[in-house]
């Protein structure tokens, strides 16, 4: 007869919600720091966002399970990294010469910086769908608990952010280029010191 799987507690969920909701914390605050969100359009939109892509890599990483677990695990990380890391060069590359527009004047709440931002603060969450999918755990609950608490989080984020400006951007653009940075390196050596 074989042994029932204990379903995860709901503080559990929670727990592990949160220290996913991390990455995304930071980058709001990083953003923020060089942008002044003035329109509630660009709150929505950032961390509605950030928390539908944080929903959904866990649906796909435990619909596809065991079956493409063992071709993305060993690089998964090194997307995030590359992501993060091109894009804070970029702001500190603004920052350092004084450039006003380091996104091309393009809001980053908008287009594919909104959906390279999204991508690289949820690819943890894919490996976490997979983990939860090897344990035989239902998905919908964590995945729904996942995508509000990274929602609420970067929505913490972009007010932090906008508070903490000073008025010399091009330090806090350097400093939110730090912060990505920062973000993808501690994913990186999460990932290759943990594997």
């Amino acid at each position: 007869m074989e042994a029932e799987i204990p379903p995860v507690s709901t503080s559990s969920i929670i727990l592990l919600a949160v220290a996913l909701a991390m990455d995304a914390l930071a980058v709001a605050v990083g953003l923020s720091l060089m942008f002044r969100w003035n329109s509630v359009r660009q709150f929505f939109r950032l961390s509605f966002h950030f928390g539908l892509f944080q929903f959904m890599m866990p649906v796909l990483g435990w619909a596809a399970g065991t079956t493409v677990e063992r071709y993305i695990r060993d690089f998964d990380h090194w997307v995030a990294f590359a992501l993060l890391a091109v894009i804070g060069l970029r702001m500190l590359r603004g920052g350092g010469s004084g450039d006003k527009q380091p996104f091309g004047g393009c809001d980053p709440t908008r287009g594919r910086w909104l959906v390279l931002f999204s991508v690289a603060t949820s690819i943890d969450a894919l490996a976490v769908g997979l983990s939860l999918s090897l344990l035989a755990v239902p998905i919908l609950l964590p995945s729904v608990v996942i995508g509000i608490v990274a929602a609420a989080f970067t929505l913490l984020g972009m007010y932090f952010g906008n508070r903490l400006q000073s008025s010399n951007p091009r330090y806090l653009e350097i400093a939110g280029g730090l912060i990505l940075i920062g973000i993808g390196t501690k994913i990186l050596l999460e990932h290759t010191l943990l594997a």
